[in-house]
């Protein structure tokens, strides 16, 4: 039986799918046509192109592009990505990315660079390291060369329900400041799934997901920022289709 620990990305995934994944999130450059904001995502991935080699292709329209390959083993995950990402006063900038994963499904550590060509900089020097048993999910990664340190930790409830919490824990040290981030799914039937978060900043969100044939997926999310001098809140709307 593989051992495999997965990727960089997989570091506290299932927390980030609790807290962050189809909220009402906009990417820096996005399309605008009267009062929507809208962006397009497409994706695809190529398994096996030789034992252990898959590749992946990710586009942001007009955000940001990359094309990935990651090589998986029982006790590693390596990645190597180059990508275009956005930029307001520059156009597009090329970026490499590489990271590395080494443990076990169990534990793990691993490690994220990105270096930015047109600057000879380099973007990101990203550490993380995850532990994953049936009864918790915990993780810690540092970013921001290694200015902002973040916790997170997932627990699920009820696997036929798809009932789960999570909280995340943001300290930034040169600012000496800390936000927390709490949240919960449920799956109200095998299709359509809720989900509500609420941090200290003062936003609270929450959404729904339906999803049909197994093809289709449609969610509708919500967010409030209490702190705000306008107090309408944020909606959007996303649809995915699978192949």
């Amino acid at each position: 039986m593989s051992r495999c620990p997965g990727i960089y990305f997989d570091i506290g995934k299932r927390a980030k799918a609790v807290l962050h994944k189809d909220y009402a999130h906009q990417p820096p450059i996005h399309f605008h046509y009267q009062m929507m904001d809208w962006n397009l995502d497409l994706s695809c991935q190529v398994d096996e192109i030789v034992p252990g080699v898959r590749s992946l292709c990710n586009f942001t329209l007009p955000d940001s592009g990359k094309v990935e390959l990651q090589y998986l083993s029982n006790y590693t995950g390596i990645t190597g990505c180059i990508g275009l990402i956005g930029n307001l006063e520059r156009g597009y900038d090329p970026v490499v990315n590489f990271s590395g994963l080494i443990g076990t499904d169990i534990l793990s550590l691993g490690a994220k660079l990105a270096y930015d060509i047109s600057t000879k900089e380099f973007r990101k020097m990203n550490v993380g390291c995850t532990f994953n048993t049936a009864f918790l999910v915990a993780s810690m990664t540092m970013h921001d060369r290694f200015d902002t340190v973040k916790a997170s930790f997932y627990h699920e409830v009820n696997p036929l329900t798809k009932t789960a919490i999570a909280a995340e824990v943001k300290h930034r040290i040169s600012m000496n400041e800390t936000g927390v981030t709490i949240g919960a799914q449920h799956a109200l039937l095998p299709c359509t799934l809720v989900k509500a978060r609420l941090d200290t900043y003062g936003k609270a969100g929450a959404l729904i997901q339906q999803q049909f044939w197994q093809r289709i997926c449609i969610s509708v999310a919500g967010e409030m920022d209490f702190r705000a001098t306008s107090k309408l809140p944020k909606v959007g709307l996303s649809l995915a289709l699978a192949p």
